[in-house]
């Protein structure tokens, strides 16, 4: 009877664990989610220029679209479709 009790108490901590785990994860995904979001909005520079503010956000934009098509041409290159 004790080796159930402890069997229990194992899968409630557990279950306690995976919860921290599960939250803690969730936690991270929004916080990366809103840096990316202040990044492509460049909200750290509010009160500048507006043309100042509309080129960093189109030349993150741009960074952004070059990056992927980057990635997407090395996959098509490593994969034989490039040569």
């Amino acid at each position: 009877m004790g080796d159930r009790r402890s069997d229990q108490e194992r899968q409630e901590e557990s279950r306690r664990i995976l919860e921290r785990v599960e939250r803690d994860s969730q936690s991270f995904l929004l916080r990366s989610a809103s840096r990316a979001r202040g990044h492509f909005t460049a909200s750290e520079a509010q009160g500048e220029d507006w043309t100042e503010l509309w080129g960093r956000r189109i030349g993150r934009m741009l960074g952004l679209a070059f990056a992927v098509a980057l990635i997407v041409w090395l996959i098509a290159y490593a994969s034989g479709g490039g040569s």
